[in-house]
């Protein structure tokens, strides 16, 4: 049975809360992890694909010969795609990408001064690489988070990773999507060394600038490990989700929110905070009823019932919206009679799904946000993918004559104040001729 915090009237016994530790979550120790990663990323660095591929074997357990996916299994793989799946998936698409030309943005020109100009130019990263997971789950609905805001961005340079399967390819869905979408270069690898072949380079795969997606911990490791060598986006824990309601939440539907990321993996962490012990009871029967009838029965049930699942108990909303605030959500459900306005006192989730009919399993596939999310709090500082992960900002400076004169004895005060004379030199210098 999935446990309770109950933290009613702690607040008013004088007692400080560390609410962040106080809400259930998984421990995801990326700290061990790389002691097991370093090693395999040091081998791929210094032997390339022989490494991945032996590592592949080892850990995937399939001999994969050539790692780069040949154009024909990806041409099949859409060919064998279900009709309805595959015009789910060009919905899909079609949303993602509206919301990511939205993001896009545009450069922005400034004049501090008269004919001083300074324009921020947004620059796409010219390289990335694109992990997606092919475990447990195959996550198709992944490439689209991953490809879409890449090639609104502009990206020129795409490369797609999935672990292979018992055939030597990635998952066939992952490949009819990746075909789909115009993405001719995937490859079949997966978990650190595939981090590590985008990294370093292998034959034939030149090194990436940017690697983005989710993955298990030895993935996040890797990531951890290699960035400042190529940026990444975040690095992503066991999926979660935590529920804010009150009184006038339909427990079937709050009880199902909290399966569906629970049958991600037995590690998934699903919180339902409010401050009615009657929906947390009704919660609690609909939860054992709807395990019952899923088909991930066993994995759901591990997931729920673990230290990282519970209900939280508060005294009122407002408490509760403390509680979520700090616990800084993947993702986070308001299913409360007041849900867009509480929606706007939150600050730290990587995405917010308001009232009844937003679940989180919306903006999985459909919503056309992204489902590439900040894990472990990190919502506190990080962002979910977007557009945005793929772009730079560089900004372009244009002074006349006129304009730098104008403000040199302000760039020579400030030059000395550091004990920077040279600064100002090259400044006057311009002018003593």
């Amino acid at each position: 049975m999935i446990r309770r915090v109950d933290l009613r009237g702690r607040v008013a016994a004088g007692e400080v809360l560390d609410l962040q530790a106080l809400v259930p979550r998984a421990e995801f120790d990326v700290e061990k992890a790389l002691d097991i990663v370093r090693p395999i990323t040091e081998d791929v660095r210094h032997r390339g694909a022989d490494a991945i591929r032996e590592f592949g074997a080892k850990f995937d357990h399939v001999a994969v010969k050539e790692l780069r996916v040949p154009p024909e299994a990806l041409k099949k793989a859409l060919e064998g795609l279900e009709k309805e799946v595959r015009e789910a998936f060009e919905e899909s698409i079609r949303r993602v990408r509206e919301v990511s030309e939205d993001e896009r943005g545009e450069d922005v020109h400034s004049e501090p001064a008269k004919g001083g100009k300074v324009t921020q130019r947004l620059v796409p990263v010219q390289r990335v690489g694109l992990y997606v997971p092919g475990g447990r789950a195959p996550l198709a609905s992944s490439v689209v988070m991953n490809v879409v805001p890449a090639q609104v961005a502009g990206v020129p340079s795409l490369a797609v990773a999935s672990p292979p399967q018992a055939d030597g390819l990635p998952h066939p869905t992952i490949l009819a999507v990746c075909e789909l979408l115009g993405v001719d270069e995937v490859y079949a690898m997966g978990g650190a060394q595939a981090i590590a072949g985008f990294a370093y380079g292998f034959d034939g795969c030149p090194k990436v600038n940017l690697i983005t997606g989710p993955g298990n911990i030895y993935v996040v490791a890797a990531k951890r490990l290699l960035k400042g060598q190529i940026g990444i986006d975040s690095e992503a824990g066991p999926t979660e989700i935590a529920v804010l309601a009150d009184a006038t939440a339909d427990a079937a539907h709050v009880a199902a929110d909290l399966i569906s990321q629970a049958e991600h993996d037995p590690m998934a962490a699903s919180v339902l905070v409010t401050p009615s012990e009657q929906l947390a009871d009704e919660v609690t029967k609909e939860l054992d009823k709807q395990t019952k009838q899923t088909r991930h029965a066993e994995r759901i049930t591990e997931a729920l019932n673990g230290e990282q699942s519970g209900i939280v108990l508060v005294d009122d909303l407002d408490q509760g919206t403390a509680v979520v605030d700090a616990y800084g959500a993947e993702h986070l459900e308001i299913q409360t009679a007041d849900a867009e306005e509480r929606a706007l006192k939150i600050n730290n989730a990587g995405a917010i799904f308001i009232g009844a009919w937003s679940p989180v399993s919306l903006g999985d596939y459909c919503a056309g946000s992204n489902h590439v999310l900040p894990t472990a709090g990190c919502a506190c500082h990080s962002s979910g993918l977007s557009v945005r992960s793929f772009l730079k900002a560089v900004h372009v400076v244009n002074y006349t004559r006129e304009a730098l004169e104008d403000v040199a004895h302000h760039v020579v005060a400030l030059a000395n104040a550091e004990d920077l004379p040279a600064h100002g030199a090259a400044v006057t210098q311009r002018f003593s001729q």
